[in-house]
Order: C-alpha cells, then structure tokens, then sequence
C-alpha cells in the first residue's frame, strides 16, 4: 500500500496523511523510522498490535479489546496494520474531532462491519473492556453499571432502543454528542493508563 521499506516515507502518503491528520511532515517522518525500527516489514500484525496493549495494562487481559481496535483500524482487512492505517487511527483516537472519534467509536462497536450496532454487539465490546478494569476500580464503579450486562442495557436505554433493534452510525454519534453519561459508558481510558501515557510523554 505505498511504503517501502527503503526508510523513506513516499510523497503520497505524506502528502495524504498532513491533508488527513493535525500532524507535521517533521513527525510523520520521524515516526515512520521508528515504526520501522519496530516492524521492519512496514506493517504490524493484530499479535504484535495485542503485545503493544499488553505493555499498557499489566495484571489485565487487554487481548479481547485489542483484537477489536485492531479490526476497526485494518481499512483493507488483511490482517495488518500498515503506517497509513496506523497514523490515522492515533489521529482518530487521540486528536481527531469528536464527530471523526465518534466514527471510530462506532466502527469499534460494529463488530460484523454490517453499518448498524445491535444490543449484543454493545455487550460484546463491554464485555472486552470489562477484562481490562482491575479489581480496585471495578469496586468503585455504580452498582448500575458494575457487570458487563448491566453497562450495555445501560448504554441502550440511554439511545432509547428496545432489545431487537439496531442502531444506525447517525444516532449514535447525534445521541452521544448529546448526551456525556452515553460517552463515559462506550470508552475506556483508566485514569492510570492516562497517566502512564503522559509520562512516557515527558
């Protein structure tokens, strides 16, 4: 898909990618070394991708959650990431608008890629992010929200959806901007991961 392994990013992704993302030439080619220097063949598959979960949530099973980041961010699906594919998803995830994570968020959540979500896909994802919530925090979450099955009828009821319907990619991110509680619900970012991130920052 255009990177060659030469070392030398090409002048249509670069160009494609500042178009498409908030970052710098300067950064992009100073991370495409680095990726390289990581996955020499120019592309990570979705095990190295889970091992990278795995550094960031000790005594957790991130695994679950991480195969389905990975498949939201395989464009082409072929099973790997490549430095396009992996520069978008930071910029959605990170720095995009809250409509373009919202699209990101949504294509997380449709697991079977059919462009709706169903209550059980719902489950399936909190179900992945539950395995990453140690002991501790799980104490502390509401008595509404402390099981898998409890969040999603939770997450439901706030889009006003009986058991059987779908939801479309339009009222879950209109219902979502809408309403902050909908946003807490569908993500997660422990407060510890946040701070780990901040400072490998500095």
């Amino acid at each position: 898909m255009g990177n060659s392994r030469s070392g030398a990013l090409s002048k249509e992704i670069l160009k494609e990618l500042r178009l498409n993302t908030k970052f710098t030439e300067e950064e992009l080619c100073a991370w495409y070394q680095s990726f390289l220097k990581e996955c020499p063949s120019g592309r990570i598959t979705r095990q190295e991708f889970e091992s990278i979960y795995d550094k960031f949530f000790p005594g957790a099973d991130p695994k679950a959650y991480a195969q389905h980041v990975f498949r939201s961010f395989d464009a082409n699906s072929d099973g790997t990431l490549d430095f396009k594919e992996y520069v978008i998803a930071l910029h959605m995830t990170t720095g995009g608008k809250p409509t373009q994570k919202l699209e990101w968020a949504f294509s997380l959540y449709d697991v079977d890629g059919n462009g709706a979500i169903s209550k059980n896909e719902v489950l399936e994802i909190v179900m992945a992010i539950f395995k990453m919530i140690n002991p501790d925090d799980m104490k502390l979450l509401p008595d509404d929200e402390n099981t898998p099955g409890k969040r999603a009828e939770k997450i439901w009821k706030f889009f006003g959806k009986k058991d059987d319907d779908k939801l479309t990619e339009e009222e879950f991110i209109e219902g979502t901007l809408a309403n902050m509680e909908i946003l807490r619900l569908i993500q997660f970012e422990p407060k510890k991961v946040k701070e780990r991130i901040k400072e490998k920052k500095q």
